[in-house]
């Protein structure tokens, strides 16, 4: 075979070569496509919380609410912008989760005016709780071969890295 019949015929056949027309738009399509699956998995997964938070006899809100507050206080103002909802919304679930324990109202340190809002020593046992219940795997995940999980988890690693 001739030098420039070798080289045709390697750039047709080897999909790993960028420089191929006929792989140009499959592999512009590929963050994509990986995205498409990730937030599919991620959807179908997520179908189970409400069954998740009322485990814990929370809503799906006040479960994710605890998730948010492990850090540190948090402005209820803020948390309505975490939840896409007006600050009255707030008020109602805080109320909720206050009466059950969960959580308190501060005032904050730099404006009285603005309320806080802190974990109790219930809230947190709780937070614990559903954070350990939603760490486990579904088992789409857990099923994979070591290898496969390995990578999938460097490959997340890489993807979440602050940038």
């Amino acid at each position: 075979m001739s030098g420039e019949h070798l080289e045709r015929k390697t750039k047709s056949t080897d999909p790993r070569r960028r420089g191929d027309a006929a792989t140009e738009p499959e592999a512009r399509d590929l963050p994509r496509q990986a995205w498409a699956l990730l937030f599919e998995l991620m959807h179908a997964h997520m179908r189970n919380f409400p069954a998740l938070a009322a485990e814990f006899e929370l809503s799906p809100v006040q479960a994710h609410v605890l998730r948010q507050l492990g850090e540190a206080p948090l402005a209820m103002s803020t948390l309505a912008g975490y939840l896409s909802c007006d600050a009255s919304n707030v008020t109602g679930l805080v109320d909720r989760m206050e009466a059950r324990g969960l959580v308190a109202r501060r005032s904050s340190e730099q404006d009285r005016r603005v309320k806080m809002l802190v974990l109790t020593d219930a809230g947190a046992a709780l937070r614990e709780r559903l954070l350990e219940r939603m760490a486990e795997p579904p088992e789409a995940i857990a099923g994979l071969a070591d290898e496969d999980l390995r990578a999938l988890r460097d490959i997340m690693r890489r993807a979440l890295k602050p940038q």
